[in-house]
């Protein structure tokens, strides 16, 4: 059977990973998970967990500077597009969400970890953090939507017509917008708008979860001109938010454009931050 464009287009991202990334599919009650392992055997293990569309290989610039210190486990959501199956217990909330997670890390053999998301995985992040703090060191959220903040109405207006009727070139116009004059990764944005036409892909989503009642140390990144949400505002909502709260802007990212661009300055954070 021929590849899809979609699978041609992982495949050529998942070669930019160090030769020596392992795959692993981890059997939960879900469906088995795909996550991309590398880094140091004895590192201390951070969980990476991407946005929407984005796959976990969209940390192919930050993974090799993270594994010199960290054993990192970039996933494929579930319900998302990717290599992560959905099949057994259905799919139907955010219990399902940190119950899968759960699933995950037992699978992974991680009783702890430092955990960080972007975009809709720094919500998922969150919501984990919440549900089993014990079993979450450090939290990292790289522009976090809907934890602190709800997205721009203009943001949602130009996301719909990737929602209602999605195709390859919708995606990239969304993008376009979205990121102005960035260059971004020409593999990885096809990659991004292919995502979106994948059928059957379901994302799980729900309201805001109660970021001040966190109770690890917690990073939060945020991109100083995404157009997801006003980053100054958030910022300072994020301030008074976290009792165990780190807030800074990355100059000149957009939402999209992260985590993939000015990845120095966002694993220089990260580094910094999970010690």
């Amino acid at each position: 059977m021929s590849l899809s464009a979609f699978d041609l287009a992982y495949n050529e991202l998942r070669a930019r990973w160090p030769e020596s990334t392992e795959e692993r599919d981890v059997a939960t009650p879900y469906g088995r998970t795909r996550v991309h392992v590398y880094g140091q055997a004895d590192g201390s293990p951070l969980v990476l967990l991407p946005g929407g569309s984005a796959t976990g290989l969209v940390w192919f610039a930050n993974a090799p500077a993270l594994g010199e210190r960290y054993r990192v486990h970039a996933v494929d959501l579930v319900g998302d597009a990717g290599r992560t199956e959905r099949r057994g217990t259905p799919l139907k909330s955010g219990d399902d969400l940190t119950a899968w997670l759960d699933a995950l890390l037992d699978g992974l053999g991680l009783a702890r970890t430092h955990l960080c998301g972007h975009s809709y995985g720094a919500w998922l992040a969150v919501r984990y953090a919440l549900h089993a703090p014990q079993r979450v060191g450090r939290l990292a959220l790289v522009d976090p939507t809907q934890v602190f903040a709800g997205f721009r109405p203009g943001y949602l207006l130009r996301a719909l017509p990737t929602l209602i009727r999605p195709s390859e070139a919708r995606a990239r116009a969304f993008l376009a917008w979205e990121t102005a004059d960035i260059n971004l990764d020409e593999t990885w944005q096809r990659l991004y708008s292919l995502a979106t036409t994948v059928p059957g892909r379901k994302l799980v989503v729900g309201g805001r979860p109660r970021a001040a009642d966190l109770c690890m140390p917690v990073l939060v990144l945020l991109a100083e001109h995404s157009r997801a949400h006003h980053a100054v505002k958030v910022a300072d909502r994020a301030r008074r938010t976290l009792s165990q709260g780190e807030v800074a802007l990355l100059p000149g990212a957009t939402h999209h454009s992260l985590p993939l661009t000015a990845p120095m300055q966002l694993n220089d954070r990260l580094t910094d931050f999970l010690g």
